[in-house]
């Protein structure tokens, strides 16, 4: 069973169309970890279930709860189920992505306003919030997807869609879902396995929201590292005060906090909290070859990077620090004054935030206690009479499993519900990127190259043929 040729043909004849589409998502903010976008997130939403109903997908939305948010209670953005075929003869397969972006705003540097898709016709690049990360994948099945209805081509697989729009907050479990009675997307993922259920019969699982390693080779990805997020919180005044009043007379949690987060990590990467690196499974010889052979150079990340920064000048161990052993980062501070201008104020109450990254054999359970003794202990040396709070916001487990040899990599970023899935369906996960190594997702001017989102929906596509000519149904 080959690929029609039509397929590639239509993909290519309607190119300008499927531009068109994703600048219509770039233009809807679907900014999830703001309260005050939520209703974008929703129009989002409904966006993506015009445009499958349109092509004979049986979509329904599902109510997902409530959580607080910037100190409100508001409506989580709805889980989107879509189901096509429904052949016993034909495999079914289960594909996943999120609706939702990451905040961006022109003044935080962008060359171009973030939600309008701006095509520059020199790079053939498309630049916009979520062009990437993971609308245009998204966008990507939905074109596979016209392309079989207009053509009259009979899919050779049955479809199935999950469709998320909160991948990118972060869930607080004494604030968030657990409190208004939802677990979210991974408790609808179980509830709905079983006969009569929506994920009866999936015989795989496709996720397309990661990235090639550089720019040139096509990767498959076969692990992702998880996450633990933390909120360091230092209190002490009982309001904001005025250094030239107090300072060197009161404890300042500012003071406290940044020794506090310095204690954390070293400028070269390694990880200061006892422990952790004893979590990590043993690297092998042939784990080791992997990254030997992999396309890839300093250069690549340096590119990415956008500076001559990288930690070290040896490839393997570069790739092995972003794919499989763990890192800490620390992202910001809430609370402290950061507006332009001179402002004396010594903050009353501040919140540092740091992550840590997890690879095999590290969970949530097993590196909480020992981030959290940890920062206990480096507090007290302190002798400080300010207070100490450490929450995890969110956790995450780790997943293992062009006319080019694609890479096999593992990918240094976290998608949770990859193991949710593996585990709750009990079937293989593939994990199919569109986008390059230099798209910027989650950064200013994030982008993806015209070519990757034609190429792209023509591989997506290649897929659902190859699934069904290797794996036929018995």
């Amino acid at each position: 069973m080959s690929v029609p040729s039509q397929f590639y043909e239509y993909v290519d004849q309607h190119r300008s169309d499927f531009i068109d589409r994703l600048a219509k998502a770039v233009a809807i903010p679907s900014v999830s970890g703001d309260a005050s976008y939520r209703e974008h997130v929703f129009e989002m939403s409904k966006f993506i279930v015009k445009e499958l109903e349109a092509l004979g997908v049986t979509v329904r939305t599902v109510d997902l709860g409530k959580q607080v948010l910037d100190g409100q209670e508001i409506q989580l953005p709805p889980a989107i189920l879509g189901s096509i075929g429904d052949d016993p003869k034909k495999r079914t397969i289960q594909l996943y992505a999120h609706y939702d972006v990451q905040p961006a705003l022109l003044s935080d540097g962008w060359d171009h306003e973030p939600f309008k898709l701006t095509h520059d016709e020199k790079t053939g690049r498309l630049y916009g919030r979520g062009s990437s990360d993971d609308k245009g994948p998204l966008l990507g099945w939905i074109n596979v997807l016209e392309a079989h209805v207009k053509l009259g081509l009979e899919l050779p697989v049955n479809l199935r869609f999950c469709f998320e729009g909160k991948s990118h907050w972060i869930t607080n479990s004494k604030l968030g879902m657990e409190e208004s009675g939802s677990e979210g997307l991974d408790d609808l993922i179980k509830a709905e396995v079983g006969p009569g259920k929506f994920f009866e019969g999936v015989d795989c699982v496709c996720i397309s929201d990661n990235y090639w390693l550089n720019d040139r080779t096509p990767c498959l990805t076969y692990g992702l590292r998880g996450i633990s997020y933390y909120k360091v919180t230092i209190s002490g005044p009982a309001k904001d005060l005025h250094s030239g009043v107090f300072g060197n007379t009161v404890h300042e949690p500012m003071t406290d906090l940044i020794l506090l987060m310095s204690r954390l990590v070293k400028p070269n990467g390694e990880i200061l909290i006892p422990g952790l690196e004893q979590l990590v499974a043993p690297l092998t010889d042939e784990e080791k070859q992997r990254y030997e052979v992999l396309d890839y150079s300093i250069a690549d990340i340096e590119q990415s990077a956008g500076a001559p920064v990288a930690l070290s000048s040896d490839k393997s161990a570069v790739l092995m620090g972003r794919m499989r052993y763990p890192s800490l980062s620390l992202h910001g501070i809430e609370g402290a004054f950061s507006a332009p201008g001179a402002k004396t104020v010594i903050p009353a109450k501040v919140h540092g935030k740091f992550s840590v990254r997890l690879v095999p054999n590290m969970t949530p359970d097993n590196v909480d206690p020992l981030v959290i003794t940890y920062l206990k202990a480096e507090f007290a040396k302190l002798n400080s009479k300010n207070k100490l709070e450490v929450e995890n916001l969110h956790g995450g487990k780790p997943w293992a499993v062009y006319k080019k040899t694609p890479d096999l990599t593992r990918e240094g970023g976290s998608i949770p519900v990859t193991l949710t899935f593996a585990e709750a369906l009990g079937v293989n996960v593939l994990l199919l990127p569109m986008g390059r190594g230099d798209d910027g997702a989650h950064s200013t001017n994030e982008k993806l190259d015209v070519s990757n989102y034609i190429e792209g929906t023509k591989l997506l596509g290649t897929y659902l043929w190859e699934v069904a000519a290797t794996a036929p149904k018995s």
